[in-house]
């Protein structure tokens, strides 16, 4: 069951920001938000956070700073995600602007796993660097940490992930941590994705050789131009857009769109069929994210990070079609793991349980995150996947609905049952965690019965929260076009608005969208629902309640208003 809401408009904030010159449609949608004020909604760069709040940042910056004045080699360890790659290209790229002597290594996720664990830190000492950095992990790597001291190599953790323990003693053994999550960091923005810790860093680490008079006769290097790649992983990475993050993902797109943006971004827009002018962060999240992560899901994420640091034209278009062809590949694959899904769940009864777990041998270790993904927004309930990893273990990525904080849930697990997770770590909307193949009955069982005590009935039924009516004068292209340039995101949601609507006619297309041609009042719109003709046992009703969103549609040279419906049902 769906159920649709409205989002509550408070009057006086709405007033304050069409008084301060935002157009009445924005001013409606922010002050829903929580946008209270015009200061909410200022994206310069001079009013990001300042560095030196993040915890650490001081011995992290001078370590960092010491490292390029003692002309030391530094290897970055990235994450072989899209906020990993992306993160790991803005420091490469800044500590190179800076002087620095710096190569990176990204992990096998298929042999080595996520993260510094002993094995990664002997393959990064095996490139015998002075100092260790971290990008998009870390936080949790005590023994790898350890590892790496043992061998005489300093580390640095740069992270965003929650650590193992909310004990600064179980905290890794690192020369410095630079961690919005950490324990005592009083950083405001607790959102912060792994490229943004990044850039936070190579900021500071400017300020302190500026400090040092290391551009007394030099330029400084200008970080704002890595803002296009601090953008696209902040998108990608999914994490809440609060002000810190929308200013990020704001001045990111403000270059895309002045053609000002690295040769492998605009390499893949153009790949992707994207105009750069236009971009949106709809694009860094369903266009570019997902061939930057096909990398570190089929490949090797090495070639995504190529992409990303080379300023070669024609090199990063070649490497931005490998990337498309595998992103090609993946979605083959999770094609035939979707079916193998629905045969599975065929034989459960979703109502009656508070989560899923699916698994299958044949199914693809790199490819189960978005399948967890898809069957989650499908059925609402916290989903994992499984696929079989080494020495006769799975290896799990799952997904969660509002109300469950998976990574916490995960915690719970283990606490009840100590030896039944290997490895887990996450978020609150997505977790992973390793366990012996034997064992997956019993995490199923443990997990049901978590997620059963920590959800409420309510929390099982999906809520699409909308705007409410979307005014007829706004059922126009320029309004369109002026949504698309506001930044939207996880925790700062596109505008989806709720209208009833009569049905002139239907028809299927390719035989899997759903094509309308709906009328309100004297106006009349062509709708398209994607992905939904197995949902259609006896057509649609004459008159609906539908949730949507508005879009352009371009055909042969020509615009026009399109409504993507999320939902219909039909109208009492």
């Amino acid at each position: 069951m769906t159920r649709i809401t409205v989002r509550e408009v408070p009057t006086r904030a709405a007033w304050t920001l069409e008084q301060g010159g935002v157009h009445p449609l924005l001013a409606r949608l922010y002050a829903a938000r929580g946008i209270r004020g015009m200061d909410d909604l200022d994206t310069r760069n001079s009013a990001l956070l300042p560095p030196e709040q993040l915890k650490g940042m001081g011995e992290a910056a001078t370590l960092l700073a010491d490292a390029i004045a003692a002309r030391q080699r530094l290897l970055i360890v990235a994450d072989y995600d899209c906020d990993g790659a992306t993160g790991c290209a803005v420091g490469l790229r800044a500590l190179r602007l800076m002087g620095a002597t710096v190569d990176y290594l990204v992990p096998d996720r298929f042999t080595l796993g996520y993260g510094l664990s002993p094995e990664v830190a002997q393959l990064a000492a095996a490139r015998n660097p002075h100092l260790v950095i971290t990008v998009d992990n870390g936080i949790a790597s005590v023994e790898g940490v350890a590892e790496l001291k043992r061998l005489g190599i300093a580390t640095l953790i740069t992270d965003h992930h929650l650590p193992a323990s909310q004990t600064i003693e179980e905290l890794p053994a690192a020369a410095a941590i630079v961690n919005p999550n950490q324990p005592g960091c009083r950083f405001p923005s607790k959102a912060l994705a792994g490229v943004g810790v990044m850039f936070y860093l190579m900021l500071a680490t400017r300020a302190e050789l500026r400090r040092r008079g290391a551009y007394a006769a030099a330029p400084e290097p200008n970080l704002a131009a890595l803002l296009d790649l601090v953008a696209l992983g902040t998108v990608a990475d999914v994490v809440p857009l609060d002000r810190n993050n929308r200013i990020l993902v704001a001045q990111g797109l403000a270059r895309i769109r002045g053609g000002r943006m690295q040769a492998g971004l605009a390499a893949l827009l153009a790949i992707a069929g994207r105009e750069p002018a236009r971009a949106a962060g709809f694009d860094l999240g369903f266009a570019l994210g997902p061939r930057l992560n096909a990398a570190g899901r089929l490949a090797d994420m090495s070639l995504g990070i190529e992409c990303l640091i080379t300023d070669d034209a024609a090199r990063a278009m070649n490497i931005a079609q490998q990337l498309d062809a595998i992103n090609r590949e993946r979605r083959g694959i999770e094609a035939d793991m979707r079916e193998d899904a629905e045969l599975l769940l065929a034989t459960l009864d979703p109502g009656s349980r508070a989560s899923l777990t699916l698994y299958d041998p044949a199914w693809h270790q790199g490819v189960i995150g978005i399948l967890a993904g898809r069957v989650k927004e499908k059925l609402h309930r916290p989903t994992f996947a499984f696929a079989r990893g080494n020495a006769g273990e799975l290896k799990g990525s799952g997904r969660s609905i509002s109300g469950l904080h998976l990574r916490d849930a995960l915690d719970l697990v283990a606490k009840r049952h100590p030896d039944l997770l290997l490895r887990f770590g996450g978020h609150a909307a997505a977790a992973g965690l390793t366990l012996r193949e034997s064992e997956l009955p019993r995490f199923e069982a443990a997990f049901e019965q978590v997620c059963g005590e920590l959800l409420a009935p309510a929390d099982l039924s999906r809520t699409l929260e909308t705007d409410g009516a979307l005014e007829s004068g706004y059922y126009s292209l320029d309004a369109v076009r002026m949504i698309q340039q506001a930044v939207w995101g996880q925790g700062f949601p596109a505008p989806l608005f709720a209208d009833r609507f009569e049905v002139l006619n239907q028809r299927i297309l390719k035989d899997k969208h759903l094509k309308l041609k709906l009328q309100k009042g004297g106006l009349r719109f062509d709708a398209i629902r994607f992905n939904c003709a197995d949902e259609l046992t006896n057509g649609v009703p004459n008159r609906i309640e539908a949730a949507f969103r508005i879009d352009i549609n371009e055909w042969n040279g020509t615009q026009t208003v399109q409504l993507l419906l999320e939902h219909f049902e039909a109208a009492h």
